[in-house]
């Protein structure tokens, strides 16, 4: 019984050191824990349930929740929705999960690319390794044939620009 209460004792003190060193760094102001990572990010905006439900079902949260840095371009509900009649919920089948993969990583260039940045190239190499295409047209950035609709969300580990359309790779 008093061995129960010594340990009981040690970890209530580890439990309240875990919480005020987490206090602690909320409290600190590095930018990197500024905003959340790219996932809780997507999370949070409210526009990307189909594309987080996309990224479960792929396997790739974990990898968006990593260091990165990563440039996603994010397409919203609305272009999930604009996809042929039942191909979203044949790729969300298990069985189809590698060509979800590279569907998804066709979406996200390795590396923190902010739009100014974007606006000076000609095309990026996707982490699913193929290129894709950035033109500029009446002011608006185009990837492949999607229009940028929103751009330079920052997160901890990469920046998420909003797009109107899937990209689909070749």
């Amino acid at each position: 019984m008093i061995a129960f209460k010594a340990a009981t004792r040690w970890m209530g003190a580890g439990v309240a050191g875990l919480m005020l060193a987490g206090a602690v760094q909320a409290g600190s102001h590095d930018e990197a824990h500024d905003h959340p990572d790219i996932v809780d990010t997507a999370v949070a905006a409210g526009q990307f349930e189909t594309l987080v439900a996309a990224v479960e079902a792929a396997g790739l949260v974990d990898t968006l929740k990593g260091e990165g840095p990563f440039t996603v371009f994010a397409p919203t509900d609305e272009a999930f929705a604009a996809l042929p009649e039942g191909t979203l919920n044949e790729l969300l089948m298990p069985e189809n999960q590698e060509t979800l993969q590279a569907i998804l990583t066709y979406h996200v260039v390795a590396g923190k690319v902010m739009a100014e940045d974007a606006m000076g190239l000609d095309s990026a190499e996707t982490v699913q390794g193929q290129e894709i295409t950035i033109t500029t047209q009446d002011g608006s950035v185009m990837i492949n044939e999607a229009t940028v609709i929103q751009a330079d969300i920052e997160a901890s580990n990469g920046v998420i620009h909003v797009i109107d359309a899937v990209l689909l790779p070749e």
